[in-house]
């Protein structure tokens, strides 16, 4: 692929609707667009106050985190082959990741005056750069094995966009006599309408009220050129499936595991969910093996030792608490309480299901067992 990959883009084969879908799915895991503001620059659009608000309201509301935004001014100039008049490459791109930054920057790199020398927009020349260039951004980080994006293009111009293959002076005077574009049978006039085409572009225009130019959003979906090779053994060598295999298998995966993890976490808090409305059965015995209780304990409710739970003295020593699902006891500090023996002097968390407590009183030994059932 790396030899293809130094080779200009030209329009490949039909996609179907299996690898459509995929590269559109690659695009939104990958996020971000290709913006592109193309500016005509000729005394006849001249751009006033409400083009630079309508701007700004585009950049501002509209780019995202992630964008990649381009500036291409057009006007008779506009020529693939005059990069610093047009261009249209990664590195004169402006990542928009700042918002705040960003969008200052962008406006500050907009053309939005009319250069009195610059006349005869060929606009199917510009479109003809702009969409082919575009393809090959996206074609470029196929090559790369780095996600594709989708595209708009923001036309401010009074020229006619989409119009078919060559365009007569009743159609659009301004463009040049010597155009290749006047002529519909001609290579660029052709090349443009197919690109057109392929690209499966949808528009948006909007005409700005007392003025004589348009702004007009064209979108393009996320898209690459494919192009099928028969290879030995009744084979053919592709390009498009192997990229978006390669491309979501990595996403896929880690899909997979947060799907995994978050239905995991699911369930464990389901079952949390349902432990805590489990009621606890306590079977209490008392020193006389005939004395013997039954309780139960719902979450965030309480027993009190000495009148729930039977013990010698006639005051409350102290509560058996349960919360969520551990259980404490928390002495009162009146009588005492002794736990694997030791006083209780504050909260104790209560570990196992079989509690041996002793509540001594006058000097003699009073044993309680609590046997906890949490079923």
């Amino acid at each position: 692929m790396s030899d293809y990959c130094q080779q200009k883009i030209a329009i490949g084969e039909e996609l179907s609707p299996n690898q459509l879908q995929g590269l559109e799915l690659v695009s939104l895991l990958s996020g971000g667009r290709d913006v592109v503001f193309a500016i005509d620059l000729t005394e006849s659009v001249n751009l006033d106050d409400e083009a630079r608000v309508r701007l700004k309201q585009i950049i501002t509301d509209s780019l995202n985190k992630g964008d990649t935004v381009y500036i291409v001014p057009f006007s008779s100039q506009v020529n693939p082959t005059n990069p610093n008049i047009n261009p249209l490459t990664e590195k004169d791109s402006i990542p928009f990741l700042n918002p705040q930054e960003d969008i200052e920057r962008i406006i500050e790199k907009i053309p939005l005056k009319t250069n009195l020398n610059e006349k005869n927009t060929d606009i199917q020349l510009a479109e003809h750069f702009i969409y082919e260039n575009l393809a090959q951004i996206n074609q470029n980080r196929l090559c790369k094995n780095q996600p594709i994006k989708t595209q708009s293009v923001v036309w401010l111009t009074d020229a006619p966009l989409n119009t078919s293959a060559g365009i007569t002076s009743e159609k659009w005077i301004e463009t040049p006599p010597n155009s290749p574009y006047r002529d519909s049978s001609t290579p660029e006039s052709q090349n443009r309408q197919n690109w057109i085409n392929h690209l499966k572009t949808a528009e948006n225009t909007r005409q700005l009220e007392g003025k004589n130019y348009n702004l007009t959003v064209i979108d393009l979906p996320a898209t690459v050129q494919e192009f099928c090779t028969p290879a030995p053994g009744g084979k053919e060598t592709c390009f498009v499936n192997k990229y978006i295999f390669d491309q979501l298998w990595l996403s896929t995966t880690i899909l997979s595991v947060i799907i995994l993890s978050l239905l995991g976490g699911g369930i464990f808090a389901i079952k949390y969910y349902l432990s805590l409305k489990t009621i606890w059965t306590l079977k209490i015995e008392l020193p006389n093996d005939e004395d013997r209780l039954n309780a139960s304990l719902k979450n965030k409710n309480s027993l009190s030792i000495g009148e729930d739970i039977e013990c010698k003295g006639g005051e409350i020593r102290g509560y058996l608490k349960r919360e969520g699902n551990k259980l404490f006891i928390e002495p009162t500090n009146t009588l005492p309480i002794i736990y694997r023996d030791r006083e209780l002097r504050k909260k104790q968390l209560i570990e196992g299901n079989i509690i041996r407590l002793n509540c001594p009183y006058k000097d003699r030994d009073f044993y309680i067992t609590i046997i906890v059932s949490k079923n």
